[in-house]
């Protein structure tokens, strides 16, 4: 299917991440920290379910990024169930969903019941939706998220490319300002292609 980029040729194969991207006006800035004292709220008593999630960081972060207006159509995913085996011997179980923009952009949720899933156990899954696009020479992202962190990823033909990891939580700065910096530049691209 798809193999990961070598370090040696990394740098050059998914720089959209890292470069060009659009500044944040002070109005959305003021949004995304209001959104992260949400979440950092919500999260408080435990984790949170996936129409938490939704409602508290992916819809805000969609919004901001221009993606409920002309020229964005979204086609939702079948969801898929994964399991793991935790560390007190418990299986836990969790979702992927996947919602497409423009046949070009993956926004992939993982949500689970008792605990946040890492989200390595989507990137797999988020590589088979982005396999079967009808055009593999074509750039295609992905934004995997599960509220406390978020994850881009690049295919270009059987090759593909991940960013680094942001979470929500970091002590030092809103890691939401990148996200969503890099969301809507992967936006521009998307409909300029």
């Amino acid at each position: 299917m798809f193999s990961e980029i070598k370090s040696d040729s990394y740098s050059q194969f998914f720089t959209e991440w890292m470069v060009d991207l659009p500044l944040l006006s002070e109005a959305e800035q003021a949004r995304l920290e209001q959104v992260r004292q949400n979440y950092l709220y919500q999260i408080s008593d435990g984790s949170l379910l996936e129409e938490t999630v939704k409602m508290v960081m992916l819809s805000p972060l969609l919004e901001l990024a221009g993606f409920y207006q002309a020229p964005y159509r979204f086609k939702t995913e079948v969801s898929v169930e994964i399991e793991a085996q935790g560390d007190s011997e418990e299986i836990l179980r969790g979702r992927i969903d996947a919602l497409v923009l423009q046949a070009k952009l993956w926004i992939v949720l993982i949500e689970s019941k008792k605990t946040t899933f890492d989200l390595e156990l989507a990137i797999p899954q988020t590589l088979v939706y982005m396999a079967i696009h009808p055009k593999p020479e074509q750039p295609l992202y992905g934004m995997i998220a599960n509220g406390s962190s978020y994850l881009f990823v690049k295919t270009l033909g059987k090759q593909y490319g991940i960013s680094d990891l942001f979470a929500t939580r970091s002590q030092y700065r809103n890691n939401l300002f990148e996200v969503l910096r890099i969301i809507m530049y992967l936006g521009r691209i998307i409909t300029e292609s």
